[in-house]
């Protein structure tokens, strides 16, 4: 049950918020029983070291006979330190909500919820299990983001992301059948040959960056707490089955073209995020840069370091997204999460440039500025004044906000140095140097020469091109074609000589089965 306590805490906690919100609407209190189990939900994925690797499954029930699995859960070297950053962000968030306009229980509820069910989803042992969690997830943004868009176009925007999900969903589903078909149920174990590369695909299609900019109002508060929780959470639950693959799954001739595609992916968010007016509004940007990395890891078949840069997005892009007060004496803290970006020795991402398979090593040359990019941006906006000042908040208040994002500044070099496959790793610390003078010097022209991208949405060409506007035309002009078709044979049916026509398909189908028949 220990696999299971981390969820059922958040969740228990959600629901007591929810509660005291509608039966006791003057409760004083209410943070405190959020960030109460919040902290508890951290330390108690800390005790899955008690019996490390360990599994759990629910009693089989009639569903089996369908899917061939019941609901089952693994906490090992991946679902670990996944499950420790999703943690430690939740708590984070409910910490550092005191210096923002966060003061609805039900935020934090949604907050506890969201971390709850991604834990599920980075802990899950089979599709079913993963299925589950993707869709409790999927809803539950799906709401929050119709609640919280104005006009049609935001909508459809919503609706659009939505969609792309559930394509990813349906790829992992595809590659279930893929598996049993050819005698061996799909387990996250041991992944077969060739379902590996649909399993990447989903992955990709599910972390939250299409479309790139997601549907907010402009003065919604949500952006900085539930929203970085939102957007860290769903690209979470994704990044870990990226981990789960092994290179023997990704074994094809396609591998050097989707590392070419990998590598142009990060290159463009790095220089996008560099350039980004703030840390929100680039928050697209970081989350597709790293992916790109973690895609690239896994296509050279090092899990691991795939797994590094899953959860060095989380924890330092959850230290710079909810770093919103701001003042000379806590400056230094974001900056700290520099050193898990490095790959440099016993660092989070150490384990990141090692190959474990055949791939030359001439395919992680493009990467290496696209991370030097990454910190360079992260550099340059921890450096941007925030939206408040922490100068003129009250002393508690001065206190709770940076343990808050200590949390998360702590659970890094812990997760470097502990507990896991990419734990106490060199690695290749010279390709680090490089990365490091490389993001120096991207930092230092950054503050001479280039100037923050507007507020406002970016049009650049290849900003157009990675929004997939016209594949949104496109798929929408082919929705509308099909749904005027239905529309037409539904008016026949429905019109005057619908009997007829009911008549005439009747006498069709009684031929075909006589023909049959004989």
């Amino acid at each position: 049950m220990l696999i299971l306590l981390p969820a059922m805490l958040m969740v228990l906690t959600a629901l007591t918020l929810v509660f005291l919100r509608f039966a006791r609407p003057k409760f004083k209190y209410p943070w405190i029983i959020a960030s109460g189990g919040a902290t508890l939900a951290l330390a108690s994925v800390l005790l899955w070291q008690i019996h490390f690797p360990q599994s759990i499954s629910l009693p089989a029930w009639q569903l089996v006979t369908a899917f061939l699995y019941v609901p089952a859960w693994l906490a090992d070297g991946i679902s670990w330190p996944y499950a420790m950053a999703l943690a430690a962000l939740c708590s984070a968030a409910i910490w550092t909500s005191v210096v923002r306009a966060e003061n609805d229980a039900i935020q934090w509820a949604g907050t506890l919820a969201l971390a709850g069910f991604g834990i599920l989803a980075v802990a899950a042992e089979n599709p079913l299990t993963l299925l589950l969690a993707w869709s409790a997830i999927d809803l539950f943004e799906l709401i929050t983001m119709l609640r919280s868009t104005e006009g049609e176009s935001q909508s459809q925007a919503a609706i659009n992301a939505f969609a792309i999900r559930l394509a990813g969903t349906g790829l992992v589903l595809w590659a279930n059948l893929v598996s049993v078909s050819g005698g061996t149920p799909l387990d996250f174990r041991s992944i077969p040959p060739g379902t590996g590369i649909f399993l990447l695909i989903a992955a990709g299609l599910r972390l939250g960056v299409l479309p790139l900019h997601l549907p907010y109002r402009k003065d919604n508060v949500i952006r900085r707490g539930f929203g970085t929780t939102l957007r860290l959470v769903s690209a979470a639950s994704s990044l870990a089955l990226l981990a789960r693959i092994p290179g023997s799954a990704l074994k094809s001739a396609l591998t050097p073209y989707l590392l070419i595609l990998a590598a142009i992916a990060a290159l463009y968010a790095g220089w996008m995020w560099l350039r980004s007016s703030d840390e929100i509004l680039g928050r697209p940007f970081w989350i597709l840069g790293f992916a790109s990395l973690a895609v690239a890891d896994s296509l050279r078949g090092n899990p691991a370091g795939s797994a590094g840069w899953g959860v060095a997005l989380i924890l330092c892009g959850g230290v710079l997204f909810l770093f919103s007060a701001r003042r000379r004496s806590i400056v230094w803290l974001p900056l700290v999460g520099l050193w898990a970006l490095s790959t440099m020795p016993y660092s989070l991402t150490g384990s990141a440039w090692l190959a474990g398979n055949t791939i030359s090593w001439l395919f992680i040359i493009p990467f290496l500025p696209a991370q030097a990019l990454l910190m360079a941006g992260f550099f340059r906006h921890a450096l941007h004044p925030g939206e408040t000042s922490l100068e003129s908040q009250e002393k508690w208040v001065k206190v709770i906000y940076p343990t808050g994002l200590l949390i998360l500044l702590i659970v890094a070099p812990l997760l470097g140095l502990w507990g896991w496959t990419g734990a106490r790793v060199i690695g290749l610390w010279w390709l680090a140097i490089i990365v490091i003078l490389l993001a120096a010097g991207f930092s230092f022209l950054a503050n001479r020469i280039l100037v923050r991208l507007p507020a406002g949405n970016p049009a650049s060409r290849w900003t157009q091109i990675f929004r997939l506007e016209k594949f949104y035309s496109a798929l929408g002009g082919l929705y509308s074609f099909f749904r005027r078709i239905a529309e037409v044979v539904t008016g026949s049916l429905e019109g005057d000589g619908g009997l007829l026509w009911s008549f005439l398909l009747l006498v069709l189908i009684l031929s075909i089965l006589a023909t049959r028949g004989r």
